[in-house]
């Protein structure tokens, strides 16, 4: 077992990409360490563990203008400190985070597929299989379709790089399902993926339902399974966890649902009772006694 993902020995590598699940957990349940307050720190494990999620999605750190990432974990000691930590609590990392490309143009920046191609390395270093990509408001193909076919160009480069690593990057749009679907078929790469969001698709009216059966359980690589900051996932009228895990299992798909937002108004910050409401509600529905 690799971290976050079983290796499947003996298969093509398109049957290879399309397996995402661990074997003995049909779904698993992370939190994100930027939003716990500990990016890129060795103590995101054990608030993990302390939350009651099985895994932490570790992040690349910082981007600003730099040429690629802040990215401590490509310091021998560090990184092994990391995965020392991590199987010391019986954790996994699930993914690895890119989000310095929130406020960052993908397609504008000269070095954004070194970027990339660096937390790839990464991520062949520490035997994690899923890269997180957030296109960002500055790659908004919503607000900016003109920048559509330099990224399309650009991705199909990083499908390229990831293809021979043997591991995925999971893309945050802010498409509608059918949009993104589209987009995926035109970058061609079993390698990259959709990295799905509740947010994205609740703060735009949308059937989180319909858009998970749109792109369908070949396409998706994993679930931010939250909705903006306000209040926690089950006091949220606009989400429906049984009926997502329904449509979830109707669909075949299984993986990681990895918990980002969702915080409590009255105390945003109080990491550990947000986090662990939302961590103890989506294990209840989707951990169940009958999984």
């Amino acid at each position: 077992m690799i971290l976050g993902i079983t290796l499947l020995t003996g298969l093509p590598l398109k049957q290879l990409y399309a397996q995402t699940s661990t074997a003995k957990q049909r779904y698993k349940v992370a939190v994100v360490d930027l939003m716990i307050l500990k990016r890129q720190k060795v103590g995101a494990f054990q608030l993990t563990k302390d939350i009651g999620a099985d895994g932490v999605e570790v992040d690349m750190g910082g981007l600003g203008d730099r040429e690629t990432f802040d990215n401590k974990l490509n310091i021998d000691s560090v990184r092994k400190q990391f995965l020392a930590k991590a199987k010391e609590l019986n954790l996994q990392i699930p993914s690895i985070g890119m989000t310095g490309f929130f406020a960052q143009s993908f397609a504008e920046r000269p070095t954004a597929v070194k970027a990339v191609e660096d937390c790839i390395n990464t991520m062949k270093q520490m035997n994690v299989k899923v890269g997180f990509l957030p296109l960002g408001i500055k790659g908004d193909l919503v607000k900016y379709p003109n920048l559509r076919t330099v990224i399309i160009s650009r991705l199909k480069e990083v499908g390229k790089i990831a293809e021979k690593a043997g591991v995925i990057i999971g893309i945050e749009t802010s498409l509608d399902a059918k949009g993104e679907l589209q987009l995926l078929k035109d970058i061609g790469s079993p390698a990259v993926k959709s990295y799905f969001n509740f947010e994205n698709a609740l703060q735009n009216g949308r059937d989180l339902n319909k858009e998970l059966q749109t792109l369908g359980k070949n396409y998706i690589v994993q679930i931010h399974c939250t909705n903006s900051d306000g209040q926690w996932l089950q006091n949220d009228p606009k989400i429906n966890l049984e009926q997502i895990k329904e449509t979830l299992d109707k669909m075949g798909w299984s993986g990681w649902l990895v918990i980002e937002r969702s915080r409590d108004a009255k105390d945003p910050r109080n990491v550990k009772w947000n986090f662990s409401a939302n961590t103890t509600y989506v294990k209840s529905v989707f951990q169940g006694p009958n999984e």
